[in-house]
């Protein structure tokens, strides 16, 4: 096999296209299908998509430390082999408990798979980092609308098809990484000078802003679903919201991309903005609840997640040594599993002992602390580097 160091973008974008069709095709079915077909409880399904979160940032950390430590190229393998294998035994064992098993798997590897595609960010010749971390972002979101609008269709065929068609997804891209995946780690004959990370504590604190917006957007995914239908929404108008979430992203996401010089020489600036779209976001639903202020918070969601979630991979990728990108890479996505892992218990928890006025409050405070925390982290980052 001929060593490169580098990958062609076409490839890795192709390949988070891959990636985030097949997940998508798994999500929007799984708590629909533990509750209605295998007859558990709605505490149960909950409990199995928190431990599928905690086994995507156990894969994310191991697939992080692999990549930089081991081989990129059999660590993208050993992932896209294990989820061919979940998903594969999926369209014959899908009964409980093995379903729940096999979904878990699935998560372990997904963590595996995205860790090292966003790794390898870092590794297109030609193309700056953050660029590519804008279109990684749109080829996931336009891989999740393509997955979700095909299961609508495939689950009245059968759940079977839809295990096929993602098992049928991660075989093409296993054919990729066997194809273009064979990169050499840096540390492994590439000479690279190793960054000193002088901004370990700015990077810590983006960090926890980030767990900290997942914690919040995920209440839109989650707990916001029921506020609607409890105020008399259908469900039809809730899906409708996340089509124009879609939209929005795959219309301006591209747009950012052509500024990206702007964007990276004010990243501190763009991280802050987002953080502050989230909490007007909900600031707004604290106001009315009819459903064009649903609308528009989901504008201002969708606004804040295309400026923040790009940009804290950005900002972690320029304070990161280059050869341990796969690590910090990891570490980002591990932060956002764990968002997402406790952010629907959490907003329910709050709405049990109140409501939802006091759900969206708690919401624009906690995003008030994270844009605390981060300027914080950026105001002493300043201050250390005047010292030196």
């Amino acid at each position: 096999m001929e060593n490169k160091y580098f990958i062609q973008l076409k490839w890795l974008l192709i390949g988070s296209l891959i990636t985030s069709t097949a997940m998508s095709f798994i999500w929007p079915l799984n708590t629909i299908y533990m509750h209605n077909t295998l007859h558990q409880t709605l505490t149960v399904a909950g409990i199995v998509l928190g431990v599928n979160q905690l086994a995507t940032m156990l894969g994310n950390w191991l697939g992080g430390i692999l990549f930089d430590q081991w081989s990129i190229y059999y660590t993208s393998l050993v992932g896209v082999m294990i989820n061919i294998l979940a998903l594969g035994l999926l369209i014959f064992l899908n009964s409980w408990p093995i379903y729940a098993f096999l979904i878990v798997l699935s998560g372990f590897s997904n963590g595996i798979l995205t860790t090292c595609i966003y790794s390898l960010a870092t590794r297109v010749q030609n193309k700056k980092t953050s660029s590519i971390f804008n279109m990684l972002y749109f080829t996931s979101n336009f891989g999740l609308v393509f997955g979700t609008l095909a299961v609508g269709y495939l689950l009245k065929i059968g759940v079977s098809y839809i295990f096929t068609l993602a098992s049928l997804t991660q075989v093409i891209f296993l054919i990729i990484v066997i194809r273009y995946f064979n990169i050499v780690n840096y540390n492994k004959g590439y000479s690279k000078k190793k960054v000193v990370v002088k901004g370990k504590f700015l990077i810590w604190s983006v960090l926890l802003a980030l767990l900290l917006s997942w914690v919040v957007y995920t209440q839109w995914q989650s707990n916001l679903s029921a506020y609607m239908l409890g105020k008399g929404f259908s469900i039809k108008q809730y899906s409708f919201l996340w089509t124009l979430n879609a939209v929005l992203i795959i219309t301006f996401q591209p747009v950012l991309t052509l500024f990206n010089d702007f964007l990276i020489k004010h990243i501190i600036s763009r991280i802050n903005v987002g953080l502050f779209l989230f909490a007007v976001a909900f600031f707004i639903l604290l106001l009315n609840h009819n459903y064009f202020i649903l609308g528009i918070s989901m504008a201002f969601l969708t606004f804040g997640e295309i400026l923040l979630f790009p940009g804290v991979a950005s900002l972690v990728d320029i304070y990161a040594p280059n050869n341990e990108s796969g690590i910090y890479q990891g570490l980002v996505q591990m932060f956002t599993a764990g968002g997402k892992a406790v952010g629907p218990f959490i907003g329910a928890a709050i709405i049990d002992c109140s409501n939802y006025k006091v759900l969206f409050l708690c919401l624009v405070l906690i995003i008030m602390a994270a844009i605390f925390i981060f300027s914080f982290s950026v105001y002493q980052n300043k201050r250390h580097a005047l010292d030196q």
